[in-house]
């Protein structure tokens, strides 16, 4: 790379000696200028942002907002362009007053090249403010404190909101400012802008007729969002699909997985999708018990539980309705069945639950209730005597099936040699 570059500047030095020694001050200059005007425009930026945005050790520093480094930086970057046109301009010779009053094939496309590079530094400049406008909102946004469990984040509503859409807008907007921009420059240079939006809108409709599935994914896209189905940060599922919502574009949606997997789904393909980080959620499980249990203490063991947890610090803030017991589900293989539920905002349920666990088997241990687990219990045959024999008289009945089997398999051995 050293020594492409290193070539490419020997390059551009020997032409520009060349056009020296030839007397073709035209190109010279144009030539120094293509060269020295982008390198000055670094430059500067470079040293702007130096100046404008303090770095970790300025954190004294009082904060410039990005707003204005935006149009500083643009404002400096059309200053030095159109300095160095108007140098080029008097080098060349050319009056701007009279190529004004001249409708000659030259002045026509000089007159025309200078709109285009004013409508240029103009949509650079208005793009470059409302990009740092909704950067600016989007940082601010992300310095808010969110509230968040290990499983499922929770962020606030207009937060979430608005990392959902600015972007999108942002993408539209840049879409708009260049069609614009490019309307005008064909339009300044003389060009017949109403037969080419009429051509445009042919050539959509053909577009639209062999791109139906593109056309579905981004009209799907755009009704998903008016709907207000999900916002980013937000834990769906959808067919098969299910994670948190990381990024939308206008065709697609993107969902991490709790196990680290990536998906990319069209919106066309989205469906009916299950928002499970929205408003409030309600959690029902089951607590199995030993059908000896006092079901109407154990359900004030649980109310009780419930409410010590729901005026925990750690779990208050979380919890709409404390947990509490509904009632009896079903008489169980084990055991009696009781099934509970709490209600809590999104996320709020998973470390309340674990919490419970803990307590309700502390609390049935003290109380001498049972959580019942499945056991095997093994009787043998019992001699008439008493169930005292019964242990040597399997021990005889073992012996003897044990020899006999092995009497039979010695026979069988010898009867094959």
């Amino acid at each position: 790379h050293h020594t492409a570059a290193t070539w490419m500047l020997t390059a551009y030095f020997v032409v520009l000696f060349l056009q020296r020694i030839a007397g073709l001050y035209i190109f010279f200059w144009f030539t120094l200028a293509a060269f020295f005007l982008p390198l000055t425009v670094v430059l500067t930026q470079r040293g702007g942002n130096f100046v404008l945005r303090p770095g970790s050790e300025d954190a004294g520093r009082p904060t410039i907002p990005a707003v204005t480094i935006a149009v500083i930086d643009r404002a400096v970057r059309m200053v030095l362009i159109l300095t160095a046109a108007y140098f080029l301009a008097r080098v060349w010779g050319l009056d701007m007053q009279s190529m004004q009053g001249s409708d000659t094939t030259t002045t026509l496309i000089l007159r025309g090249l200078i709109n285009v590079i004013v409508i240029a530094l103009a949509a650079d400049f208005g793009w470059s403010i409302i990009k740092a406008l909704i950067e600016r909102k989007l940082g601010i946004e992300a310095q808010h404190p969110v509230i968040s469990d290990e499983e499922m984040p929770v962020v606030d509503p207009q937060q979430a909101r608005l990392r959902t859409l600015l972007p999108i807008i942002q993408n539209i907007l840049l879409a708009v400012i260049v069609v614009m921009a490019v309307l005008m420059m064909l339009a300044s240079v003389g060009i017949q802008i109403g037969p080419l939006i009429a051509g445009a809108g042919v050539v959509g409709v053909a577009v639209g007729f062999g791109a139906q599935t593109l056309v579905k994914d981004v009209i799907s896209g755009v009704f998903y969002l008016l709907d207000d189905a999900f916002r980013v940060g937000e834990y769906i599922s959808s067919g098969s699909y299910r994670g948190t919502v990381e990024s939308f574009s206008l065709r697609s949606v993107k969902l991490r997985h709790h196990r680290g997997s990536l998906f990319t789904i069209p919106f066309g393909e989205l469906g009916a999708v299950q928002n499970q980080s929205r408003d409030w959620v309600t959690d029902k499980f089951n607590i199995t018990v030993g059908y000896d249990t006092d079901i109407d203490f154990a359900r004030k063991l649980i109310k009780r539980i419930g409410l010590d947890l729901a005026e925990n610090p750690e779990f208050k803030n979380w919890v709409i309705e404390p947990i509490k017991m509904q009632g009896v589900q079903e008489f169980g293989e084990y055991g009696i069945v009781l099934r509970v539920k709490a209600t809590t905002i999104p996320g709020g349920a998973f470390g309340m639950k674990r919490k419970f666990y803990v307590r309700v088997r502390q609390a049935f241990k003290e109380q001498g209730i049972e959580l019942p687990f499945p056991t095997v219990h093994v009787e043998g045959l019992q001699s008439p005597h008493g169930a005292e024999n019964a242990p040597v008289e399997i021990t005889r009945e073992l012996k003897l099936a044990v020899a006999q089997s092995h009497t039979r398999r010695r026979k069988k051995a010898s009867t094959t040699e």
